[in-house]
């Protein structure tokens, strides 16, 4: 088996230095691969899963690029101070660092609601860059809501009297009050930032998504997303695997399928 060596650091980002682990093969890069992690708990949920997967790429002979945004992980910032914009500016000073040391092609690969930043920056980019995205949310405001639901739920289980609606914590985010939610303080900018993100097309994307055994089919959404995109004359590609989610499993869990899939689909992003 290939071997691989890692490399921790710190890149300077206007905003301050990020934390930043490189996996790469200790022979020839083919490439570079920037991961774009997921929102809040489902980050934590993953990390098992993506460090995996970062080890099966780098053995492929990819150099993945792993960051910790601002106020995540191990770069400095508190999540309660984080916005969106500070995210998207991590992100491009991050494939910058990557393409300034020549090791192109760059493919960001994108897990949930780092796909709203993928796509964000793309849009913002002169030239796109290739997408692996791991099931990918499309719209922010909904992921933004679905998270607030948990605050809801958590107040319907304590014998506290202040209970709150999604809609209330909505409105309290709106008009720029912070909100703490699963032991995350919601910055207002940062929840107005994922509100306005939303998956509208795909150009030379490969997504992949997972499902149970009996239910091999792509979301309702990423369904919709890739027809409006076939409409165009962007390439996608999309892939249905077996496998846990692992980002929100009660218990730390993998999915193998998800990684042999992602290894053709980089091939062939590397060749588009």
């Amino acid at each position: 088996m290939p071997a691989v060596e890692r490399d921790a650091f710190f890149v300077d980002t206007p905003g301050g230095a990020r934390f930043t682990l490189v996996t790469r093969p200790t022979g020839a890069i083919r490439g570079s691969i920037v991961f774009i992690p997921p929102f809040a708990e489902e980050l934590n949920k993953s990390r098992r899963m993506c460090a995996l997967a970062a080890d099966a790429f780098a053995r492929d002979g990819w150099q993945v690029v792993q960051l910790d945004l601002f106020g995540t992980g191990d770069s400095p910032g508190d999540f309660g101070e984080a916005t969106w914009a500070h995210w998207i500016e991590d992100l491009d000073a991050t494939i910058r660092w990557v393409e300034t040391r020549g090791q192109q092609p760059v493919i960001l690969w994108a897990l949930r609601a780092g796909a709203l930043l993928a796509g964000e920056w793309n849009a913002r980019a002169a030239i796109a860059r290739p997408c692996l995205m791991w099931q990918p949310v499309t719209n922010g405001k909904q992921h933004l809501t679905q998270f607030l639901r948990l605050k809801s739920a958590a107040d319907m289980l304590s014998e506290s009297d202040a209970k709150s609606t999604p809609r209330e914590l909505a409105e309290a985010l709106a008009a720029g009050e912070a909100v703490e939610v699963a032991g995350y303080t919601l910055n207002p900018a940062l929840a107005s930032g994922m509100n306005a993100a939303k998956l509208e097309t795909l150009d030379c994307a490969h997504v992949i998504e997972l499902a149970g055994e009996d239910r091999l089919n792509l979301s309702p959404a990423v369904s919709r997303l890739v027809e409006k995109t076939a409409a165009g004359d962007a390439s996608v590609k999309t892939a249905v695997v077996a496998g846990p989610a692992f980002w929100q499993t009660l218990e730390i869990e993998v999915a193998p399928n998800l990684m042999l899939a992602s290894l053709d689909a980089l091939a062939g992003l590397k060749q588009a």
